[in-house]
């Protein structure tokens, strides 16, 4: 039974035409992921067949009626999870799992009951403990994920559109998605899923939908969704060769200290540790959720202090500053990326250029020290074309880009702020393959000219053939240090989960999910 049909939908916001020649078509009992460039209309698809937007042509075909709004799609048993976030940050858990449900059953339940229900949701989805009435700004970012699916889920829908909702999962917490997926395809359920993560569509999707700039121009049955088919459809081109190291580089035992942390502890009575970076060298981060990974990203990029402990960079010539703060840490040479630009990102009332500009004002400076205005323009059109940013006019507010592309002006900011260290905090999130690519191809040629990267990643193949090591926390601390030639998605499980591979048994379904 078909549960979505889209037949020939268009759509423009002003002169901007985000889809043109889309159709798709997805029965029930089936998982249809939508896949595509940054801009080229996936999350639009997604909100006009949730009722969000209107179409201005074409059809739209939602259980046998075509939603007219938001609250006519959640009738027909719609529940769309959207790139941003939607949750309201200063109620609870509980609060916002329940925000709009109005079935007969929600709006009965004390708030003991629904305090109940959100825990038992909520712990069987997570697998962690939680506190209902705990407030939701004082989350991590993937407890929030959580929160927006379990809200979404409590409905019971009949057709669940995911918007790279796995994008603020680890490794474990994407495997427990899944299962809830397959869950709801197995009781009839149509899922959409919007993702760039291939190895996700790979496991998951029963077919794919491909549009390229607005226009669907393929679709995919489940054994022919391959990395090299979908970049062939997405491009039009010839798939970009993977990134490799530079094999000649020099050995990194070598290359001058540019970066220090000395008897770290990210908490209270954890394992203290030390963690060198030198020229040259691309660092990745990895761990499981509440591993320390992403507190020490924080750490040294000055957004937190350790609990004791320093973290030092070094000039070159021989200079030392502590780092007790991101000015600190950006007066120092060192730039940060954050995967969540809603929060701490992007300026959302200022425009694209404005938002790029913030941080490389004082590398276009002119004789007399004024800001050189033609030169800071003259960066930002380079940025754009180098990593294939999708704009418009540049004085548009950042909010009118695609997620993807918005999350490129952040990529491109940190670059032409002219840095020596770039600490990126899971910055492909959201991120198109081609650009995934591109960025790793820019930060190698930024290693090779001396510059030194940290890279959290919550797609452990986003390390192979491109970090010179992986630095693995386990229990709030850094448990192992893996070299590329020993990196392999099995060598990374294994310690991630706090095991030697050639030691153990291996690791079971049970504990992935």
């Amino acid at each position: 039974m078909t549960g979505i049909l889209v037949q020939g939908v268009s759509k423009s916001f002003g002169e901007t035409r985000a889809l043109t020649d889309a159709s798709l078509a997805a029965d029930m009992g089936e998982v249809h992921a939508i896949v595509g460039e940054n801009g080229s209309g996936k999350s639009t698809l997604a909100k006009i067949i949730s009722g969000v937007l209107a179409p201005d042509g074409g059809t739209v075909d939602v259980l046998g009626e075509t939603p007219g709004n938001p609250c006519h799609a959640r009738r027909l048993g719609v529940a769309p999870i959207f790139q941003e976030m939607m949750l309201a940050e200063q109620l609870s858990i509980a609060e916002n799992v329940f925000a709009g449900s109005d079935g007969l059953l929600c709006r009965t339940l004390s708030a003991k009951a629904r305090n109940a229900e959100a825990k038992a949701l909520l712990e069987r989805l997570s697998g962690q403990a939680v506190d209902p009435t705990a407030r939701v700004s004082d989350l991590p970012l993937h407890l929030k994920q959580w929160v927006v699916l379990a809200r979404a889920i409590c409905i019971q829908p009949r057709v669940l559109i995911l918007d790279e909702s796995s994008a603020a999962l680890d490794l474990a917490g994407t495997e427990r998605l899944h299962a809830e997926i397959r869950r709801l395809r197995d009781g009839g359920a149509c899922i959409l899923i919007v993702t760039h993560r291939i190895a996700e569509l790979v496991r998951i999707a029963d077919k794919a939908t491909v549009l390229r700039d607005g226009r669907t121009v393929g679709t995919l049955s489940k054994f022919e969704i391959t990395e090299q088919n979908l970049l062939k459809l997405m491009s039009a081109e010839k798939p970009p060769a993977k990134v490799q190291l530079d094999p000649s580089k020099t050995a990194r035992s070598s290359s001058a200290l540019v970066l220090r942390c000395e008897a770290l502890q990210l908490a209270r009575e954890t394992t203290p540790f030390g963690f060198e970076l030198r020229e040259g060298e691309i660092v990745g981060v990895a761990g499981l959720d509440g591993a320390g990974h992403a507190e020490f990203i924080r750490t040294v990029a000055g957004i937190d202090l350790p609990s004791s402990g320093s973290v030092t960079i070094f000039g070159s010539h021989g200079q030392s500053i502590e780092i007790r703060s991101i000015e600190e840490a950006g007066a120092a040479g060192l730039s940060y990326v954050s995967g969540d630009r809603k929060k701490e990102g992007i300026f959302p009332a200022l425009s694209t250029f404005e938002n790029f500009a913030m941080a490389p004002y004082g590398c276009h400076r002119d004789r007399t020290g004024l800001i050189d205005a033609g030169s800071l323009r003259g960066s930002f059109a380079r940025e754009v074309a180098r990593l294939g940013i999708k704009v418009g006019p540049p004085n548009d507010r950042i909010t009118s880009l695609s997620g993807g592309n918005q999350q490129k002006v952040l990529i491109a900011r940190a670059f032409a702020a002219q840095p020596k260290v770039i600490v990126l905090n899971d910055p492909a999130r959201g991120v198109d393959i081609g650009t995934k690519q591109e960025l790793y191809r820019q930060l190698v040629a930024f290693s090779q000219t001396g510059g030194a990267v940290i890279y959290l990643s919550s797609e452990i193949e986003e390390f192979f053939d491109f970090a010179d090591r992986v630095d693995v926390f386990v229990q709030t601390t850094l448990h192992r240090s893996l070299p590329s030639r020993d990196l392999s998605e099995e060598a990374l499980l294994y310690a991630m989960f706090g095991r030697l591979a050639d030691a153990v048994s291996p690791i079971t379904v049970e504990e992935m999910a």
